[in-house]
């Protein structure tokens, strides 16, 4: 229990009382949230907050509610996901990301990735490094488990990239793996045998560029989604090439597409570690070029944990146990090889 000379409060005033009252939410619900979250006591009288708790909670309800205000300040809305990604913020102030550059101490900004669709803001450290990773490096390997953002962040980075003309040519690609019906049984022609399996790619990109102009690029070949075969004997040059789901490429795969890199370009590597569908015994090529490429001056390596999931919380518990359960042994199938593409 606090004793009361740990307890402080800080009074907050902002400028503009409409936004104000955008940012307290409906029923001040965003104050709510902080309040349970950091177990601090909020009370607002027209345009001012007065935060009540231990002084370093009070701190970091500051910092939470000047990010937010901010974020109305651009002109977006904010949400409950929202208030919970800045306060995930503030908390992580103290060790804010290993990249260069950062906002100096006080100055706490959130990264963010803005079309003219729509603007992706960072909803926590992990993310906001993985952003600003994106703008430094050539090449960006994001890794995690799913639901904390790595290929919808890459997906709106590179439609950002396309729009402002950075590069000329948007290239977003998955590994075939062995894990179900083969391509060959499928019905259609060999886009719409593999288009199924590529539609996380399709709908990231429906969601940042408008679908008119999604809808111009793969006809005239400006984007283009494709399996990484189709990446062989490439050299990619003036573009922004996605790699995802890359936990299930072989060694070979892996060297294959790193070495498509050409001038005027950029990559981002996205998988989870944890998730691979290669036969067994079979070393995956994400896992082995991330220890590779360590070192090497230009790539930066992104690393989500199960706190990073931005999906429904229950994500974050479900990746958690899945995590602590020792491994099972692969049973050997008793049905024959099998071929397809992983989704």
């Amino acid at each position: 229990m606090s004793h009361a000379s740990d307890i402080t409060h800080v009074v907050i005033a902002f400028d503009d009382n409409r936004l104000a009252s955008e940012l307290l939410g409906q029923f001040d619900q965003n104050l709510a949230i902080i309040e349970q979250k950091l177990g601090v006591e909020a009370v607002a009288r027209g345009n001012q907050v007065t935060v009540r708790g231990r002084p370093e909670a009070c701190a970091q309800a500051r910092l939470a509610l000047d990010l937010l205000y901010v974020r109305l300040q651009q002109g977006h809305e904010v949400g409950p996901a929202d208030v919970e990604g800045a306060i995930r913020m503030a908390i992580a102030d103290d060790e804010q990301m290993s990249l260069p550059s950062l906002e100096p101490k006080g100055r706490l900004a959130m990264a963010q990735i803005s079309t003219r669709r729509r603007t992706v803001m960072a909803r926590n450290p992990a993310q906001d490094a993985y952003i600003r990773a994106m703008d430094r490096a050539e090449l960006v390997f994001g890794m995690g488990p799913a639901g904390t953002g790595k290929t919808y962040l890459a997906v709106a980075y590179a439609a950002a990239l396309i729009e402002r003309g950075d590069v000329s040519r948007l290239i977003l690609s998955r590994p075939a793996v062995e894990a179900g019906e083969r391509l060959g049984f499928l019905p259609g022609d060999m886009k719409e045998k593999v288009d199924p399996y590529l539609r996380p790619l399709y709908d990231a990109l429906y969601d940042m560029m408008p679908p008119d102009k999604v809808e111009r690029g793969l006809t005239s070949g400006m984007i283009e989604v494709a399996p990484l075969a189709f990446m062989r004997g490439r050299t990619l040059a003036n573009a922004v090439v996605i790699l995802d789901e890359a936990q299930n490429t072989t060694s070979m795969q892996m060297k294959m597409f790193l070495t498509r890199l050409g001038e005027g370009s950029r990559m981002i590597v996205t998988g989870d570690p944890t998730q691979v569908d290669l036969p067994p015994g079979q070393i995956s090529g994400l896992a082995e070029a991330s220890e590779l490429l360590r070192d090497v001056p230009g790539i930066v390596q992104i690393k989500f944990t199960d706190v990073d999931v931005v999906r429904h919380p229950l994500v974050g518990r479900i990746v958690r146990a899945y995590d602590k359960a020792p491994p099972r042994p692969v049973q050997p199938s008793s049905r024959g090889p099998r071929s397809g593409v992983q989704a």
